[in-house]
């Protein structure tokens, strides 16, 4: 099967949740014999901080704007079987009414940021990567956040004809046990960029406790923080980590912090990805409470649920927290995988293909 991908980046993780996932699916779907073709609009803040290059058993395209590629994009979608578009792709309009006026390729849509999506609609406000027709001309709608209203939600107000979960998940060639680095070592640590809808829970999941135990080891990682951030002197700080050193993170890690974004944390059925990739790497998790939760990782048994405070988690023992881990590690593994999503996209996109080329067929005739 050959899929071509409009997207936000691939090419940079600085700074976004889409790249890591897309690396992590384009890998095991170019594993599994299928053709990936990913076409990424090369903007300044991700080429600067860009560390993808090439596409392993696929095509990257960079291109500086729509009109330059628009040939060679008509040309790959002329080709291929499979056509995605997704969310926050600041070509996507641009790429569907493509896609579309070719009508060869299964058009499909994923939205890696349903919960963003459907606050949006529901304030008036517009969705740039949406169009004037909705979801209606997709065969398929693909969602980031499952849960019982999402498909009702995106059909009532797009006209979406078939929406379906595709959940997070974790690489594991790049996210899996190793040992333990010096500078990353942390009695809880927390990876993410910088977001306002996260900081009141970060503070008082992360910052209080740091500043009630000052006898421990606090560590942050990511990008965009501000300089007023609320510092004590036993949190360190590690500006953006390139996926590559994520394990040696979580590794390091007696306690690992999860804050969903309030959006994802409001719907819920939207686990992050971070959550994989430490479960991935052995590290106990702590995250906040979200519905939903209970279908990715048992509390109490495979992740901590924190309500208020983190300070309970932080006293448990050494021998609870690893038993923890190593229930979230296989769990993980059992489940939340890349290679794993790989398979349930590819189960979709067949049972999609069949049915639209069908439908294709009875509505020319």
């Amino acid at each position: 099967m050959k899929i071509v991908i409009f997207g936000l980046t691939i090419s940079s993780s600085w700074g976004n949740g889409h790249a890591t996932l897309w690396r992590g699916l384009c890998k095991h779907l170019a594993r599994s014999g299928h053709s990936i073709v990913f076409f990424e609009r090369d903007v300044p803040y991700y080429a600067g901080a860009r560390d993808l290059y090439e596409l392993p058993g696929g095509a990257l395209r960079l291109f500086a704007n729509w009109d330059d590629v628009r040939q060679a994009a008509s040309a790959e979608i002329r080709d291929a079987d499979v056509a995605i578009v997704t969310s926050y792709c600041p070509d996507a309009i641009a790429a569907t009414e493509l896609i579309l006026a070719e009508g060869r390729a299964v058009p499909v849509f994923y939205d890696l940021d349903t919960p963003v999506t459907l606050a949006r609609l529901i304030a008036g406000e517009a969705v740039p990567y949406i169009g004037p027709r909705g979801l209606r001309d997709f065969a398929l709608v693909l969602s980031f956040t499952g849960g019982p209203h999402v498909a009702d939600e995106f059909r009532n107000r797009l006209g979406a004809r078939d929406t379906r979960p595709l959940y997070g998940h974790v690489d594991t060639d790049i996210h899996h046990p190793v040992a333990p680095q010096r500078q990353y070592r942390a009695d809880l640590s927390y990876l993410g960029t910088y977001s306002e809808d996260r900081q009141h829970t970060l503070e008082a999941l992360f910052v209080a406790p740091a500043r009630a135990r000052k006898d421990l080891r606090f560590l942050i990682g990511g990008a965009q923080y501000p300089d007023d951030f609320p510092w004590s002197p036993n949190i360190y700080f590690v500006r953006h980590l390139p996926p590559s050193e994520h394990a040696p993170f979580f590794a390091s890690s007696r306690l690992t912090l999860n804050v969903t974004r309030r959006a994802m944390a409001e719907m819920g059925w939207c686990p992050s990805g971070r959550l994989f990739e430490a479960a991935a790497c052995g590290a106990p998790l702590l995250s906040d409470e979200w519905p939903g939760i209970a279908d990715f990782f048992a509390p109490g048994e495979e992740i901590l649920i924190a309500r208020d405070d983190a300070l309970a988690a932080l006293a448990m023992p050494d021998a609870e927290l690893r038993r923890m881990a190593r229930r979230a590690y296989e769990r993980t593994m059992d489940q939340h995988t890349s290679d794993k999503r790989a398979r349930e996209l590819i189960s979709m996109l067949e049972q999609i293909a069949s049915s639209w080329v069908s439908r294709q067929q009875i509505e020319e005739a």
